[in-house]
């Protein structure tokens, strides 16, 4: 393969930039962008570059290793999975099947095998199944589950044809969209203004999409339902709606104006941050624009009020008309339909819930805030051996620095992953897949999310080794080894064989042909996985069309607008507005993004993180001012829960009374196997969130509005973490 370019994806966020790889002596030397992509067109970000970084890392694991002692040894595949089938089946033979727990992180989703990730939950036949997605999206997922009847119904901001996009809590000129994939977001938003539309974001920080705005609005964190509310009093008190047609496509109107009466922008003003006047003027003009949408992601997903949140901003599209239009919130055509189906699957809301009693299932998981308590608690239902595929909790979720415990605790510990992480270092076993680079792969995934329509195909760019291993394949190994088989010996041979007649490609290749666009429904000019592998920069299906009275869930075949839970919790939230500051603690801490990071994943690539420190406590200068801090001075950030030690950055492009710290970061853990991100460890933030605060309708762990107090650091302190005593909330 020497001296050739390959056309495929970067599977590094939700974009999936369409890219182009150069190897030359087996080494990746180059990473553009695709021209001919019919998604990206040539946009690529800085991440992108660092998928032949990742490749070629020689700290990612090429074998299985099993621990002795603090370190790891390498081990063969057949000789690891057979004492991880022993070992899980002697614990769920002791303890029952939820004594099994697992957790899958988001990297699951980018590739096909996540198909196998649902099947190997399903063979555990646990009640302790966790994911990323109740640290990131479950508000939004509860929500399109209880207007439009799915979870899989989280609608897509059509950007490419709204005359007025308003951003809450979200930067996708650094994101590229999320549960809205619009690759070269900053351009998709520069043609918005060029066409004569209108950009707004609504955000405690002047982000980088706000700075490609028109209008940036300063909200208070926590502030963005009470300033929704004021917006939606004015469209109903006002008239801005056509009721009719509202009427006809949404059940729920009358209560929904009931419920705003009250809720005027001079009451709400307060709660917002946001003066009435920009309140009721953003109702009007997004009222009276041709086409509007409100864009809102993780920024608003990550609070108490995340459900209520993505709901209002669900609601204001519609009675605004902007609900399954061109230029609003729309519903994408990929071509496996999942969507079409996704409603007839029970979302089991309350059947069952974690140890405690306060924490529903979810589409079959519980929240992954009572991971910690559900391992360490002794007792019957006690989680005692682990399964993590894709993910590393320890970092990315509020455990108050408990998990690091729970984890080490365990009776035995699998993680299918390519790296020693912060959390894969307590593991017993590490199962390697191969790296992205050397899999084929069709996203079936962010196509239902995408701003058009479209199917693109990922070329493998290295041939495999002939002992390494897919996702899929590992995940095959694992069920073979955990379902009831007689002479196991020979039987289990045999179903890994089954498997490997139905790998994710052959399911996908017939699901295709089946789908909407394929071969089975349009004859000869319908799709077939062929025809998009040899479709260079994808194949483009067009823009997003109406659809919604196709595949909404409901029984009435109406959006609901006025859910009764979202009624009486909405309500609470009016009468009983948010806590103010915590005794002792006087600044609201909010997350941020950077370009070149992605989670944890990319900081073990020296491209990655070359520059400035950028794990850093961004302040407003009159905060940083009184207390005496200076840009780059050492500060001790502290919470109810815990603190940690970070350099300060200062900058008025954040509201005063806020700060913010990214995640992801927190490298400085003994047995880490990252040499590059322990050299440049930055902090773990989320050892300041309480991870007894979520959402209580969707569970998901609220850690974008905590309470800190910021002062100097000691001088003796180090640039490590430190952890609080009282490092749990009572539950």
């Amino acid at each position: 393969m020497d001296g050739t370019t390959i056309a495929r994806q970067c599977s590094l966020c939700e974009a999936h930039c369409g890219i182009l790889v150069t190897v030359e002596d087996l080494r990746v030397t180059r990473i553009e962008g695709n021209p001919d992509d019919v998604l990206s067109k040539g946009y690529i970000c800085p991440k992108a570059t660092a998928m032949g970084g990742l490749h070629h890392d020689p700290d990612r694991l090429r074998t299985p290793v099993r621990r002795v002692g603090d370190s790891f040894e390498p081990i063969g595949w057949d000789e690891a999975f057979r004492e991880i089938g022993q070992r899980l089946r002697a614990v769920r033979a002791a303890h029952g099947p939820s004594a099994i727990g697992m957790y899958m992180g988001n990297p699951a989703a980018h590739s096909s095998s996540v198909m196998y990730g649902a099947l190997l939950r399903a063979a555990l036949l646990t009640r302790n199944f966790f994911t990323a997605s109740s640290i990131d999206q479950f508000p939004q997922e509860f929500v399109a589950w209880r207007m439009f009847g799915s979870n899989v119904l989280m609608p897509v901001t059509d950007i490419d044809r709204t005359d007025r996009l308003v951003v809450l809590g979200a930067n996708p000129a650094v994101s590229n969209g999320s549960i809205t994939t619009m690759p070269g977001a900053k351009q998709r938003i520069r043609e918005v203004r060029k066409r004569g539309g209108t950009v707004v974001v609504i955000d405690p920080r002047r982000t980088e999409t706000a700075r490609l705005a028109d209008e940036h609005v300063a909200v208070r964190p926590g502030g963005d339902v009470y300033l929704l509310l004021g917006m939606l009093h004015v469209l109903l008190t006002e008239g801005l709606s056509d009721e009719r047609a509202v009427r006809a496509q949404c059940a729920g109107l009358d209560e929904l104006r009931e419920l705003v009466l009250t809720t005027t922008p001079q009451r709400m003003a307060p709660l917002a941050g946001v003066d009435a006047e920009t309140i009721a003027r953003l109702a009007r003009d997004h009222a009276a624009a041709p086409s509007a949408v409100l864009y809102a992601r993780i920024g608003v997903c990550q609070q108490v009020t995340g459900t209520l949140t993505h709901w209002l901003v669900n609601t204001i599209n519609a009675v605004t008309g902007n609900l399954d239009r061109a230029g609003g919130q729309m519903f994408a055509s990929p071509v496996v339909d999942a969507a079409r189906y996704a409603k007839y699957l029970p979302m089991g809301h309350g059947a069952w819930t974690d140890r405690s009693g306060e924490h529903k299932s979810f589409r079959t998981e519980l929240p992954v805030a009572v991971l910690a308590e559900d391992i360490l608690t002794p007792g019957p239902g006690q989680i005692r051996a682990m399964i993590t595929y894709a993910g590393n909790p320890v970092l990315s979720t509020p455990q108050a620095g408990r998990l690091d415990d729970a984890l080490a605790s365990l009776d035995f510990y699998v993680a299918v992953d390519m790296y020693v992480t912060e959390t894969t270092r307590h593991a017993d076993i590490i199962l390697p897949p191969i790296s992205s680079l050397e899999r084929e792969e069709l996203s079936l995934l962010f196509p239902i999310f995408s701003v058009r329509n479209n199917a693109r195909y990922d070329a493998r760019v290295f041939e495999p080794p002939a002992d390494g291993l897919e996702d899929w394949q590992i995940l095959a190994r694992l069920i073979t080894e955990l379902v009831p088989l007689p002479a196991r010996r020979f039987t289990g041979r045999a179903l890994t064989g089954v498997f490997e007649q139905f790998s994710p490609m052959r399911l996908t290749a017939a699901a295709v042909a089946t789908g909407p666009y394929g071969v089975l429904r349009r004859g000869r000019k319908g799709l077939t996985l062929g025809k998009i592998r040899e479709a260079v920069g994808g194949i483009d299906l067009g823009p997003l069309r109406p659809r919604l009275p196709e595949l909404i869930g409901t029984a009435d075949r109406k959006a609901h607008l006025a859910p009764t839970d979202f009624l009486d919790a909405i309500r609470a939230v009016i009468d009983d507005p948010t806590a103010g500051p915590t005794p002792g603690y006087d600044l609201q801490l909010i997350g941020r993004r950077h370009l070149r990071s992605n989670n944890s994943w990319l900081h073990n690539i020296p491209s990655m993180v070359k520059g400035r420190d950028r794990c850093t406590v961004l302040m407003h200068p009159d905060d940083a001012a009184t207390r005496g801090l200076t840009d780059g001075d050492r500060a001790t950030v502290g919470s109810a829960v815990g603190s940690i030690v970070v350099p300060v950055e200062i900058s008025d492009d954040i509201r005063p009374g806020v700060v913010a710290i990214p995640h992801g970061w927190g490298h400085a853990e003994p047995g880490v196997g990252w040499t590059v991100a322990a050299a440049q460890p930055g902090v773990n933030v989320n050892l300041l969130h309480d991870p007894a605060l979520t959402d209580p309708l969707s569970g998901a762990s609220a850690v974008n509005n905590t309470w800190v107090r910021v002062s100097p650091a000691p001088t003796e302190t180090s640039d490590t973490t430190t952890r609080s005593e009282a490092v749990t909330a009572p539950r």
